[in-house]
């Protein structure tokens, strides 16, 4: 990659994917994968200022928060999760109306008496005489989850990571709730889960963001506005 381009990272599997060169093929920016069908480079035809990268939708929020990146297309949520002083090292510039899903607080739905964040509060100090430990939430949204439960004022708690599926971690008895992503509610009701009322951490949707820390050439800044100015038109 040519070092005075402008880099747009785009999600490299998925629908997500999909909906991204949907998304510039509407604005009339055809992009083009090199070399190999499932290759991790790209081109935008008859934009010789830009090149594409394919990468997963959270190392894209790393390069962003980096510089490896000028632009990338992600979720919000991956975002606000990856970079605690996003404000500071990006810009988003616009949010593109798909990979819709929310970051919920969720307990299982025999918890009849549990409905808001201030329930799990009166409920921590019980919980810990009769089982010996903190309230586990099982969660890979380690940072937002931090940062929500302290403006709640809920504070009995204990991280346990998730790397498999979290709805499934109170099942299995290696959590007590969860704080994951959804788009509809249908496997956390498979799960016997049911969200707080006031637990949506962040609704959350792909967005076009900008790397602050990037090398903005001048090429890479015309390359930008083109960018911008198709998106708003």
């Amino acid at each position: 990659m040519s070092d005075e381009k402008l880099i747009l990272a785009l999600p490299s599997k998925g629908r997500l994917m999909d909906k991204s060169i949907e998304l510039f093929a509407s604005i009339g920016m055809t992009i083009k994968k090199t070399g190999h069908e499932r290759g991790y480079r790209g081109i935008v035809e008859d934009f010789d200022d830009i090149d594409i990268a394919f990468l997963s939708a959270s190392e894209i929020a790393h390069d962003l928060r980096s510089g490896r990146i000028h632009l990338g297309v992600t979720g919000e949520d991956l975002v606000r999760e990856t970079i605690a002083d996003h404000r500071e090292q990006v810009t988003f510039i616009k949010p593109l109306g798909y990979g819709h899903a929310d970051v919920i607080v969720a307990v299982p739905t025999c918890w009849l008496d549990v409905e808001t964040v201030a329930d799990l509060e009166e409920v921590a100090a019980q919980f810990q005489i009769n089982h010996g430990h903190r309230l586990r939430v099982a969660t890979k949204y380690t940072n937002l989850t931090g940062r929500f439960f302290a403006r709640s004022g809920f504070f009995g708690y204990r991280i346990v990571g998730s790397l498999g599926a979290t709805e499934g971690a109170p099942a299995s008895g290696s959590a007590d709730l969860i704080v994951d992503i959804t788009s509809t509610g249908t496997t956390l009701v498979a799960n016997n889960l049911k969200i707080l009322r006031d637990g949506v951490i962040l609704k959350s949707e792909a967005n076009l963001v900008a790397s602050r820390a990037a090398d903005w050439t001048s090429a890479a800044l015309a390359a930008r506005h083109k960018i911008e100015h198709a998106l708003s038109s």
